[in-house]
């Protein structure tokens, strides 16, 4: 797997004509790649939007091109670190977030981020005693709400003043 993974990437950078290097690892649940570039902005984009598609294309071949005996994994795909700071990022902000809704009792309405940021802060959130994590919305407008968890006993309350 990690060959194809390699010969898709040389052939896409290539085609982009951006200098530099990857490195391609097979985990057993993942197909990670590092790039190393001279110009990463090209390939990360605004908000990782370039990054996310280069992704999402990779995959898309990859899948296309694994027989039926392999089995696929998916490929992540980082430029000069910056997924692996995102997620810390995104980690420390949910953290803080969560406290905010702990301490004030309002809700907070994120601004709308792709699947694997939602998962981030979705997997913070569910750790934080006391704070939920929904997603709303669809397509590029999906994101999340953080709202203060509602126990069965305030649940049962609400569903009898209604009665």
């Amino acid at each position: 797997m990690e060959q194809k993974v390699s010969e898709i990437l040389e052939n896409i950078l290539g085609l982009l004509a951006l200098e530099g290097s990857f490195e391609v690892v097979e985990n057993p649940e993942e197909v990670s790649v590092t790039i190393e570039t001279t110009d990463p902005g090209r390939l990360i984009g605004f908000r990782g939007e370039t990054l996310d598609s280069l992704q999402l294309i990779v995959n898309l071949i990859l899948s296309r091109q694994i027989s039926d005996e392999e089995k696929f994994k998916r490929v992540v795909i980082d430029v000069e670190g910056w997924r692996k700071n995102k997620e810390a990022d995104l980690q420390r902000r949910a953290e803080d977030w969560g406290k905010e809704v702990l301490e004030t009792g309002k809700e907070i309405e994120l601004e709308p981020m792709p699947s694997w940021q939602r998962r981030i802060v979705h997997m913070v959130i569910s750790e934080t005693k006391g704070v939920e994590s929904e997603s709303m919305g669809d397509g590029r407008d999906r994101h999340l709400v953080l709202r203060p968890e509602i126990t069965k006993k305030e649940v049962t309350k609400k569903t009898a003043k209604k009665e």
